[in-house]
C-alpha cells in the first residue's frame, strides 16, 4: 500500500501544472487604419494610425544599435507589454515616458519575436495586462523596419 501511495504521489509531483495560455487573437478583427513607413535620422519607423489618423503603434529601428522598439500610447507605467503573433507571444519588460505618453519595449534586431511580427498571419496584437489588446493588421511596413535593422 505504501508503494502505491508513493508511486501515486510521484506521478502527481511529476505532472506539470496546467500551462497558462496567452489570449489567442487568431480570429480577432484588426482595428481600422493604415501603416506608413518612413526613414528617420537613426534608421526607420513604421507607424500604424487609426481611422482618425491618431498613432496607435509604431515599430522603430535604431540602426546603429540594431535595436527595434515597439511603442504604443499609454497613460500609466506598466511593467510589461505583451506581444502576440500567429507564431509566438511574449511579455517584454516595458518603459514609460510620461512626456511622450508612450509605453515602449526594446528588442535586439534578431529577436525571434520580431520574426513573429514580420510573418504573422493577418494580424498581431500588443497589449498591457488588464487592458484590451490593440490588434493591428500585419502589413509589410513593420517587416521592412525589422529588416532595416538587420541589414
Amino acid at each position: 500500500m505504501k508503494l502505491r501511495l508513493s508511486a501515486a504521489l510521484a506521478l502527481i509531483a511529476a505532472s506539470p501544472l496546467p500551462a497558462q495560455t496567452a489570449p489567442d487573437y487568431t480570429y480577432s478583427t484588426p482595428i481600422a487604419g493604415s501603416w506608413t513607413y518612413a526613414a528617420t535620422t537613426d534608421g526607420s519607423e513604421a507607424t500604424f494610425v487609426n481611422a482618425s489618423a491618431l498613432p496607435q503603434l509604431a515599430v522603430h529601428c535604431a540602426r546603429a544599435s540594431r535595436r527595434v522598439s515597439i511603442w504604443k500610447p499609454g497613460s500609466i507605467a506598466v511593467p510589461f507589454l505583451a506581444v502576440w503573433t500567429s507564431s509566438a507571444s511574449r511579455s517584454v519588460p516595458a518603459s514609460f515616458d510620461p512626456t511622450s505618453r508612450r509605453i515602449t519595449i526594446q528588442l535586439t534586431a534578431y529577436d525571434p519575436l520580431l520574426d513573429g511580427v514580420a510573418f504573422s498571419r493577418g494580424r498581431f496584437a500588443v497589449g498591457v495586462s488588464g487592458g484590451p489588446a490593440l490588434v493591428v493588421p500585419a502589413w509589410a511596413e513593420a517587416a521592412r523596419v525589422i529588416e532595416d535593422c538587420r541589414s
